[in-house]
C-alpha cells in the first residue's frame, strides 16, 4: 500500500509508520546502505504546544531492537515527555534479527554531522504536522535533533531465542565503558524483544585471552567473585539491611532465611543470595525457555539452596497464600515434581523483579496487576511476621509511581524507598510489621557482606 504523505500532518496517539526511501546522501559517507529507513511515532499523550524531533540511528547497530522495532522506539520517545512525535532515520538493517555491533574502525571522509542532519531537514519537513509549525524570525521550524549514547563500544550476538511466554530474547556479549576511564569491562546480557531497552539480566565475564582484535574471536568466562553489576541488584540486596538484625540472629543460630524470587532472569540474584548470603531460594519464572537460557549462559544451577518453577507469578503467589495458611509446604509438589518441604512456613524475603508486557500502561516494572490489593495481601500472607518484600519498580512518571507508594502503604505497616540514582529505577522494601529504628553493634559476616555489595545504598535507605 502507497504511502500516503498527508498522514503525517495530523498527530494521532501511539501510530507507528515505517517506510524506506533512496539513499540521497552516499556522498557524505555516513549513511552507507542503498536504502534509508525512516520509523515515526507518535506519542501516547501529545504534549502542547506540539513538538517534533529526529534520531539518527547509529551506524552499526540499524538491527538492534532498541531502533528496529516499535517498543524500543516507544522506550525512547518516552525518555523525552515533552515530545508529540519521534523520527528516527538509519541504514536500512540488513538482519530483522539483531546482529553483532563493531564501531567503524576508520571515519576518514565522514561528514560532519550538522551537513547530514542538514540535508535531512526537506525529508523531516514533511513529516511535521502542520499544528508544529513554528516560525523564528527566520522562517524557519525548529528541528532538534537527539544524540543517542549508551556505554556499549561493541557487542556479540551469541543466541536468539523463543519462548512460549516472553517472546523473542537475545544473548549478548557486550564490552562497556569503563567507569573509571581505565581498561575493559565485559558483561553477559540477556535482553527480551517486547522490551528491548530493560536489561533483564547483566553478569561479569572475561575473556580467556586479551589478544583478540574482534569479540568473534574470543572465548568468554563467567567471572564469579561475589559482585551484582546490574544497577538495581545491588539496591536490592541493600533493601535485606531493614531486617538485619532478625535476619543475622536466624543465620546465627543456623537456620538458612528463606528467599521467593518473583521472576528469574538470568538467575543473578538469585544465585547471590544462595552462595553469597546462605539463604534457601525459591524462584518463580513465567517461561521455561528463560530458566534453559539461564542455566546455559548465566551459569545458574539448581540444587538443595535454589529450587525452580515455571508459571505465573500472580498466580503462583496467590496458590502459594492458600497453601500457606491452610498446610505449609510440607509434603507440597509443584507441577515439576519439585518437592517444598524446606520451605516449610513463610518467607523471610520475597523479591519481585518482573518486567511489565506494555510499558504504554504507565509502568515498565512491574506489571500493574501486582499492585491490585489482592495481590499485595496475597504477598503479605506469604511473610513471616519480621518479613519483606522487596521490589524494583520502573515507573513511567512520577504519577504512577505515587499512585504505587499508595497501594502499598495501605497493606503493609512500613514502606522505605531506595533511589538507584539512574533516572529509571527504585527499589521499595514493604515490612509485614512496624520496624523502627534497630541498632547493631556486632558486625557478623553477614552483616559485613551486605555492606560489602551494597556500598552506599544503605545509607540511602529512608522511610515514607
Amino acid at each position: 500500500m502507497a504511502l500516503d504523505p498527508t498522514a503525517f500532518k495530523t498527530i494521532v496517539p501511539s501510530r507507528y509508520i515505517t517506510f524506506t526511501i533512496p539513499n540521497l546522501l552516499l556522498h557524505l559517507h555516513h549513511f552507507n546502505a542503498s536504502q534509508l529507513r525512516v520509523a515515526v511515532l507518535d506519542s501516547s499523550a501529545p504534549s502542547e504546544p506540539v513538538q517534533i524531533a529526529a534520531m539518527l540511528v547509529p551506524i552499526g547497530r540499524e538491527s538492534d531492537w532498541y531502533f528496529s522495532t516499535e517498543q524500543g522506539h516507544l522506550q525512547l520517545i518516552l525518555n523525552f515527555p515533552q515530545l508529540s512525535r519521534l523520527v528516527l532515520i538509519g541504514n536500512s538493517p540488513n538482519s530483522m534479527n539483531p546482529t553483532s555491533y563493531n564501531p567503524l574502525l576508520c571515519t576518514d571522509g565522514v561528514a560532519d554531522l550538522s551537513v547530514v542532519e542538514e540535508n535531512l531537514m526537506p525529508l523531516l519537513i514533511e513529516l511535521i504536522p502542520r499544528s508544529a509549525f513554528c516560525r523564528t524570525g527566520d522562517g524557519l521550524c525548529e528541528i532538534p535533533f537527539l544524540s543517542y549514547e549508551d556505554e556499549v563500544i561493541r557487542s556479540l550476538a551469541l543466541d536468539r531465542c523463543v519462548g512460549e511466554f516472553v517472546g523473542e530474547m537475545l544473548i549478548e556479549d557486550v564490552e562497556l565503558e569503563s567507569e573509571d576511564g581505565g581498561g575493559r569491562e565485559f558483561r553477559r546480557r540477556l535482553r527480551f524483544k517486547r522490551m528491548p531497552n530493560l536489561v533483564q539480566t547483566q553478569i561479569k565475564i572475561r575473556p580467556k585471552n586479551v589478544d583478540f582484535v574482534n569479540m568473534e574471536e574470543a572465548e568468554f568466562e563467567i567471572v564469579d567473585d561475589g559482585v551484582l553489576v546490574h544497577p538495581y541488584l545491588a539496591p536490592m540486596v541493600a533493601g535485606l539491611s531493614v531486617i538485619r538484625s532478625f535476619l543475622d540472629a536466624k543465620i546465627g543460630n543456623g537456620i538458612k532465611p528463606k528467599a521467593l524470587c518473583l521472576g528469574v532472569g538470568g538467575g543473578a540474584l538469585l544465585g547471590f543470595l544462595s552462595s553469597q548470603l546462605g539463604f534457601q531460594v525459591l524462584g518463580i519464572e513465567a517461561d521455561n525457555v528463560v530458566l534453559e537460557v539461564a542455566r546455559r549462559y548465566f551459569g545458574l544451577e539448581r540444587g538443595n539452596s535454589i529450587r525452580l518453577c515455571v508459571g505465573d507469578a500472580l498466580d503462583m503467589i496467590r496458590k502459594f497464600a492458600t497453601q500457606v495458611e491452610s498446610d505449609g509446604f510440607r509434603g507440597y509438589v509443584l507441577e515439576n515434581g519439585e518437592h517444598l518441604n524446606d520451605f516449610d512456613g513463610k518467607f523471610d524475603v520475597i523479591m519481585v523483579d518482573l518486567d511489565a508486557t506494555d510499558s504504554n500502561i504507565g509502568m515498565s516494572a512491574p506489571p500493574l496487576a501486582f499492585f491490585q490489593k489482592s495481590a499485595l495481601l496475597a504477598i503479605r500472607t506469604l511473610l513471616s511476621k519480621d518479613g519483606v518484600v522487596i521490589i524494583n519498580v520502573i515507573p513511567s512518571n512520577q504519577t504512577s509511581y505515587k499512585l504505587v507508594i499508595t497501594e502499598f502503604k495501605e497493606v503493609f505497616a512500613e514502606l522505605y524507598e531506595i533511589d538507584v540514582g539512574n533516572e529509571d529505577n527504585f527499589v521499595l522494601i514493604a515490612s509485614a510489621s512496624e520496624i523502627g529504628h534497630v541498632s547493631v553493634h556486632r558486625q557478623s559476616k553477614f552483616l559485613k557482606k551486605l555492606k560489602q555489595v551494597s556500598g552506599s545504598f544503605l545509607d540511602s535507605i529512608r522511610l515514607i
